[in-house]
């Protein structure tokens, strides 16, 4: 008999984890490697955000709290949703999680049953599928083009639509393509949510405040209101806040759900860290104005990993408009040989040898759902990104 649960076993490792694994592994070993794989900002958590916490620390407050959230960060994400999204929410409306990933898994694992079909438009970020999985459900492609910019249309959301599903998962920007929605975009796919009333909508906001070239960031439930009351709107401090080791994810939606979410936590995690969520409190109450700066400085690297993957023989790269991530094609090198001699007969295999021959570690697309693709965080330094990108033009000019 097999140790691994059957609902353990039809889901795999996250690859985007895996493939910085490998990049740690590898640079520890001796390796002159630069890993592009994982998706962290490599600014600090500001000093006014660590001091908050060291306070909480000397205050005391390092015991149990209330399972979903204290209420000072209920209230602070209740405040964030009015000033900058123009939604309003009670405090018992707010979930507060361990992470991003556990305010996914609360909610459907609060609401799926078996059958149930999960719609998560192509390229998706990697813990979608599994997520949807390992909670019983039965996650349904939506498929999205490069030629589209990476964006679910009304039309293929209308197709995916049937009696079983049972939420859409939307993420703008998005992670892996970095596409992000205009109102217009998502005003068209909410007329065809508004024809299906059994359909919930998990808006995935992560990447909020990096949009670039005066992108303007809306969300579904802003754009149409009479989905507030199926939409659960996440977010978290992760990412703007450079707070991704503090593990703090937060949601927000109709109170029905938001109870049963918070029961989930209640035989599982029980409350996010004390101190991480004084620290959240700080960083949405506190100054917000290092976030446009470093949405500038990412616009730029953007700009420059663009330019530089689009001199590459072979690669194909969009320019999106948000998060920082971009997603190139390499379909012109499929059944080419690598550097080594090796046919290079899939994204996979693409990054595999990547990594190989010049040291740079990229996440491959089949794990987005979406190939032949790869996908690059260039949430490092210039210089980093400069050296990774001349690598992979100088093995791209080796493939034959």
């Amino acid at each position: 008999m097999s140790l691994e649960s059957t609902a353990l076993s039809r889901v795999k490792p996250s690859a985007t984890l895996a493939a910085d694994q490998k990049g740690r592994e590898l640079k520890a070993a001796g390796r002159d490697i630069i890993s592009l794989a994982a998706g962290e900002p490599d600014f600090d958590t500001p000093d006014n955000i660590k001091e908050a916490a060291i306070k909480a620390i000397r205050e005391g407050k390092t015991k149990y709290t209330t399972v979903d959230g204290i209420p000072e960060l209920k209230e602070a994400i209740c405040g964030k949703f009015a000033r900058e999204n123009g939604l309003t929410y009670k405090p018992s409306q707010v979930n507060v999680s361990p992470g991003g990933k556990p305010v996914i898994w609360n909610a459907m694992i609060a609401t799926l049953n078996p059958g149930d079909e999960v719609v998560i438009p192509t390229p998706y970020w990697v813990s979608y599928w599994d997520i949807v999985m390992l909670a019983g459900g039965q996650p349904k492609a939506a498929p999205t083009r490069a030629e589209t910019g990476f964006k679910l249309s009304a039309e293929a959301l209308e197709a995916a639509i049937t009696p079983k599903t049972r939420w859409l998962l939307l993420n703008s920007p998005s992670n892996p393509s970095g596409a992000a929605y205009t109102r217009a975009e998502l005003k068209a796919l909410a007329e065809v949510l508004l024809r299906h009333p059994h359909v919930w909508i998990l808006t995935d906001d992560m990447y909020e405040h990096l949009v670039y070239g005066g992108f303007q960031f809306t969300t579904i439930a802003q754009v149409e209101p009479a989905l507030y009351e199926r939409t659960l709107t996440m977010n978290g401090v992760s990412k703007a806040y450079a707070m991704t080791g503090w593990r703090i994810g937060y949601a927000a939606g109709p109170e029905p759900l938001i109870k049963l979410m918070a029961k989930v936590m209640s035989q599982t995690t029980s409350n996010p860290s004390s101190i991480s969520q004084w620290a959240a409190v700080e960083a949405l109450n506190g100054p917000q104005d290092f976030i446009p700066a470093n949405a500038k400085l990412f616009e730029e690297r953007r700009d420059l990993v663009v330019s530089m993957l689009n001199q590459a023989r072979g690669i194909r790269c969009p320019t999106p408009e948000g998060a920082f991530y971009v997603y190139p094609s390499v379909a012109e090198l499929i059944g080419k040989a690598a550097p080594s001699g090796k046919t290079i007969a899939s994204d996979e295999d693409f990054a595999v040898e990547l990594l190989e021959t010049e040291g740079v570690s990229v996440v491959f697309g089949a794990a987005f759902g979406l190939s032949p693709h790869f996908r690059i965080s260039y949430a490092t330094s210039n210089a980093a990104l400069e050296d990774a990108c001349s690598r992979i033009q100088r093995f791209c000019a080796a493939v034959k």
